[in-house]
């Protein structure tokens, strides 16, 4: 059974998460999960992505006219992966006259070491892997609220040396991995390898869609951080 027009007071909304390589999908009424779906297959989010769409509503009691906006992470991350997220949230937005919210990837990313880890009094250090030991990260306590602004960051040796000294962080992300060989001996240094995940934009993108804070379809651009700068061919002929 379907749910009809407005058997709902509830919000519902679509969330889309390609910032990485993993390519997820969720859907939520208000501020809990209706369904998600993830699909771990590096870059392949041109093709799986609309297919994990349409699989996800499919299978709940409602169809895309029943959804009330569309969230999408906007970045930092893969330039491919943004691009395609928010191509296909836009095209969404338009064809369903829906409006449009985006999530900051970073955010999200501390909602869900919040979630896997519930901690009090301790900073997030989200983590998204770039090249080499370069991440792109921020610094925000438990209410994602900014210290550090975004950046993109090359950790080495003694990086967070003074942070650790004078707070406890949760180091989060899929650029954590990389870096955790450098922080394990700071007893401060506390990790968190909850997945990236659309699941992780429902509390942020419900409180942007109650507060009217939506982005306009036609000009909004995701978050790159860095310009993509395609690389030489070296296919003979093409170069």
């Amino acid at each position: 059974m379907r749910l009809t027009n407005k058997e709902k007071e509830d919000i519902i909304l679509l969330h889309i998460e390609t910032a990485t390589d993993l390519c997820s999908v969720a859907v939520s009424k208000n501020q809990e999960v209706m369904a998600a779906k993830t699909i771990h297959d590096g870059n392949s989010h041109a093709r799986n992505l609309i297919v994990l769409i349409e699989s996800i509503i499919t299978e709940l009691p409602i169809n895309k006219e029943d959804i009330d906006g569309i969230s999408v992470s906007m970045g930092p991350g893969s330039y491919t992966g943004l691009r395609i997220g928010v191509s296909t949230a836009k095209g969404l937005c338009y064809a369903l006259q829906k409006p449009l919210i985006s999530v900051s990837t970073l955010d999200s990313i501390s909602v869900g070491a919040q979630h896997q880890l519930a901690l009090e009094d301790v900073l997030y250090c989200p983590m998204i892997d770039a090249r080499r030991m370069e991440v792109y990260t921020e610094l925000v306590d438990a209410s994602l609220q900014q210290i550090e602004p975004v950046q993109a960051l090359i950790v080495e040796e003694g990086t967070f040396d003074k942070l650790l000294s004078e707070h406890k962080v949760v180091f989060c992300g899929n650029g954590m991995p990389k870096c955790r060989p450098l922080l394990e001996k700071y007893p401060n240094a506390l990790f968190a390898d909850a997945e990236i995940s659309a699941e992780n934009m429902i509390g942020i993108a419900y409180q942007k869609f109650v507060k009217g804070e939506f982005e306009d379809v036609a000009y909004f651009e995701p978050f790159y951080l860095k310009q993509y700068i395609a690389k030489k061919s070296h296919v003979k002929g093409l170069e």
